[in-house]
């Protein structure tokens, strides 16, 4: 059963009750009117997935205007609702003009049951797809005002190596380049993608991001090519993959130093093609997106060690961008720290907090090893934790382990070994606590515990 709402408009008593009684089954709420005119006021009281919707209404008037107008004035109330014409078979060129306004389908009287559901399905498929997108959009938007908000952004800087990452992003976002982002944990990687993205052609549509860390081998061609209903036991509706609602848009595949060899290999294949092909279906779906990935791992030691291909390497290594870790540049630190107070101080209802001199000087001679997300959440607790407008020294506390995990002498991989293994040690192996402590989704602290061995 779809667990959606239909709504029926038709004139004609004996197709209104003869489409009800073959969709009261397939819904989980059936609604039939023969008025149009209570459109409006439906859709104002609820929310209305697909309306299967007749063309004529007066008596002896053939021309569709009708029907025309009540679908403009639907779209206009939520262009997401999926519509369904029911016509004759005279009104076929009247359907097709609904359906190049927007229609999905048309229905023909008298119909045959099987491809009345065959268009509902589709037309629900559709329906799932437009809200998902819609979220999406709301979501980047969002997030878009987060990051520009006071009209700082984040991944601009004073520091030098800042200014040569922002130079790079400027030159490369006007071009559909694939672009590598490399980088410690924290160290705001999918910030310089989005701001790749905003500042591309394919600004106004989505950036998707998937963190590959989190994906299981089993879910993967499923995450992002899509399935069929049917492909597999928990598949009961056909559903888009990410490559496909990015499609105009921006992939960021974010971990993908995490993947294996045999998804490396699927995903190589999507991307010298430039189609999917969802789980359990034949039909090659073209997509056309700008890819960006982001990695903290060594992918060139990865490819001399046999753990990632040399083949998608180059695929996905157009450009490379190198994020600095926070200690290699302190310059960021007071313009990051006074960002984070400002849009802290707003979501908590503080506005107008400083943070002192020796404040400033205190987290300039940290060491962070949580990088930049460290000093945003070490902010947002100085915020909430102080009953003072200027937060001071004593409001910013580091644990010892942070201050002795970095040593000149580590590799990155050899540094973040020992993070983890610090902080399970500290939380007693509670995964869920160490992956929140380091900004990790659980998933991904499971993968980097078994490539540790630790």
């Amino acid at each position: 059963m779809i667990k959606g709402t239909l709504l029926i408009v038709d004139d004609n008593n004996g197709i209104l009750n003869a489409l009800k009684v073959v969709m009261q089954d397939e819904f989980e709420k059936v609604i039939a009117i023969t008025d149009p005119n209570r459109i409006n006021e439906i859709l104002r009281k609820q929310d209305v997935d697909i309306v299967m919707l007749d063309m004529n209404f007066k008596s002896g008037i053939r021309n569709g205007n009708e029907g025309l107008f009540w679908m403009r004035e639907i779209f206009i109330y939520d262009s997401n609702i999926s519509v369904v014409i029911v016509t004759a078979f005279g009104d076929i060129e009247l359907a097709v003009k609904a359906i190049k306004e927007g229609a999905v389908d048309f229905i023909l009287k008298p119909w045959d049951n099987s491809k009345l559901l065959a268009t509902i399905n589709v037309a629900w498929q559709l329906r799932l797809s437009r809200l998902e997108a819609s979220t999406l959009k709301k979501d980047n938007l969002l997030l878009k005002k987060e990051i520009n908000r006071g009209g700082v952004k984040i991944v601009h800087g004073a520091s030098p190596t800042m200014i040569n990452v922002n130079n790079i992003v400027t030159k490369v976002a006007g071009t559909d380049a694939n672009v590598l982002i490399t980088g410690e944990n924290g160290t705001g990687k999918e910030l310089v993608a989005r701001e790749i993205h905003n500042l591309s052609k394919r600004g106004g549509e989505l950036m998707v991001s998937v963190d590959m860390g989190s994906i299981t081998e089993t879910l993967f061609e499923s995450e992002l090519f899509g399935h069929v209903k049917g492909a597999f036991t928990d598949a009961r509706e056909d559903r888009k993959g990410k490559f496909e609602i990015a499609h105009s848009g921006t992939l960021f595949l974010d971990e993908i130093g995490n993947l294996s060899l045999q998804s490396q290999a699927k995903l190589l294949s999507v991307l010298q093609n430039r189609y999917v092909v969802r789980v359990g279906s034949n039909k090659q779906i073209a997509i056309d997106i700008r890819l960006v990935c982001a990695t903290n791992c060594d992918l060139l030691q990865m490819v001399s060690e046999g753990k990632f291909r040399e083949d998608l390497l180059y695929r996905i290594n157009t450009i490379m961008i190198e994020v600095p870790p926070l200690r290699d540049r302190v310059d960021d630190i007071p313009i990051l720290a006074n960002y984070f107070l400002r849009v802290n101080g707003e979501r908590y209802g503080k506005n107008g907090l400083k943070i002192s001199t020796h404040a400033l000087e205190k987290l300039a001679n940290h060491s962070w090893p949580g990088n930049v997300r460290e000093l945003q959440h070490s902010i947002e607790k100085a915020v909430i934790m102080s009953d003072s407008p200027v937060l001071k020294p004593s409001d910013f506390v580091f644990s010892s382990t942070h201050k002795n995990a970095i040593h000149n002498d580590m590799t990155l991989e050899e540094m973040e070994k020992k993070m983890i293994l610090d902080s399970l040690k500290r939380y007693s192996n509670n995964i869920s606590v160490v992956a929140e402590k380091l900004g990790l989704t659980r998933q991904t602290l499971y993968n980097k515990i078994k490539k540790y061995d630790l």
